[in-house]
């Protein structure tokens, strides 16, 4: 084939056959183009087994992109590893908190050291919860005076039991021991505790001087033996209505540090011999002075977070001569809400029978001039015949 310029019968121009050439590099171009852009077999999407429909393939302006096969299982196994470990992570971290917080309450303990908040664990888990802990202050010579509790105010046997477990109110008779641990006195107060089992032994030595240590050897002994709202101490020569006794404390259980009893101020005592002598007055200023605002002892109740604080300070507090003064000392200088409640201090017939007439029934009556019912072991019959709430009060009151 000849080349030349123009076109005839046996010939091509050399524009046509530029054209050509041209025209066949572009076809074969645009399939070369097509050939690469096939996906290979394995990278198509096919339906998993969940029934998926499959992945196609995205393109973009530069051309069609690859889309790979996910296994879903296999990131929802990774999903729960890793909400395992965190889990864990969280287990871990809490019980290194609670070793700690338990490292620092023992450091507290040990110390003598109030336990800070924060710090404080439920020592009550397992335990049963009382609305209170009565605990009735007695001596060795005092046994006519707790028979005479027996037979009034104070329930026994199946209905002591009874009360403890459907109204939440433990009752102990509160002594300690002779300086000769294990003399007759120790012995007869064991006989007495198998006969009636209304006891609370304390390790405390007797003696009138010793009061200030029994109370707190007492509340210090009581909040380790009953988690309970309030514990009340009570001298054995008082009559107490305990319905009344419980509604009263009842509506002070949700404040944390309650002082509960007839508040007083008397005179400090300076002269020797004298009942009620304060050998310290000194620290209460010049003579004449009063004492601090306190609760009078014949009764009184605390909270538990008080009776804690006492039982975690006992080895630092300062005991005074007189027991009620003490108690009140101990809590100067901290937020604690004294409540005064008259009803905890009626007197004898005819003032709490006059009371009971009225509908005021009181928790708790003595007569002032003896610091309690003159010749209780007889007397407490009469206040209990005239004054009593009556035993129906008790089991349906609702606390």
């Amino acid at each position: 084939m000849s080349w030349r310029k123009g076109g005839g019968d046996g010939g091509v121009s050399r524009r046509w056959a530029v054209l050509l050439c041209l025209g066949s590099f572009c076809l074969g171009l645009l399939f070369t183009n097509r050939m690469w852009t096939l996906p290979e077999a394995n990278e198509i999407a096919r339906p998993n087994d969940n029934g998926d429909k499959g992945n196609t393939l995205v393109a973009a302006e530069c051309g069609p992109q690859k889309v790979q096969h996910h296994d879903y299982k296999d990131i929802l196994r990774v999903q729960d590893t890793h909400h395992g470990v965190q889990t864990l992570d969280k287990t871990i971290a809490s019980l290194e908190t609670e070793l700690s917080a338990a490292r620092s309450l023992q450091e507290s303990l040990l110390n003598g050291s109030p336990v800070a908040e924060e710090f404080k664990l439920s020592e009550s888990i397992g335990r049963r919860k009382y609305l209170m802990v009565i605990g009735i202050n007695t001596a060795f010579s005092s046994r006519k005076r707790r028979d005479s509790i027996r037979y009034t105010w104070m329930p026994q046997g199946e209905k002591r039991k009874k009360l403890e477990e459907e109204k939440g109110i433990i009752i102990r008779f509160v002594i300690g021991h002779s300086a000769i641990s294990g003399g007759i006195v120790d012995r007869a107060i064991e006989a007495e505790d198998r006969k009636h089992g209304d006891f609370m032994r304390i390790d405390h030595v007797e003696g009138y001087l010793a009061l200030s240590g029994k109370t707190k050897t007492y509340f210090a002994t009581a909040v380790s033996l009953w988690d309970a709202d309030f514990y009340v101490k009570v001298d054995d020569d008082v009559h107490v209505n305990i319905a009344t006794l419980g509604q009263i404390l009842s509506n002070h259980a949700l404040k944390p540090r309650v002082y509960i009893g007839c508040m007083k101020s008397g005179p400090v005592l300076t002269e020797k011999g004298v009942r009620y002598y304060e050998p310290e007055h000194w620290k209460f200023g010049e003579p004449g002075n009063k004492y601090f605002r306190h609760a009078t002892g014949q009764l009184y109740a605390i909270s538990k977070d008080l009776a804690t604080y006492i039982s975690i300070n006992r080895h630092v507090l300062h005991k005074y001569i007189n027991e009620d003064v003490s108690l009140g000392s101990w809590f100067i200088g901290l937020d604690v809400e004294h409540i005064d409640d008259r009803r905890l201090c009626c007197g004898t017939p005819p003032d709490c029978e006059w009371k009971a007439q009225a509908g005021n029934t009181c928790a708790a009556s003595f007569d002032w001039r003896c610091s309690g019912i003159c010749n209780s072991e007889g007397r407490i019959w009469e206040v209990h015949n005239k004054c009593a709430e009556g035993e129906k009060a008790l089991w349906n009151a609702t606390f």
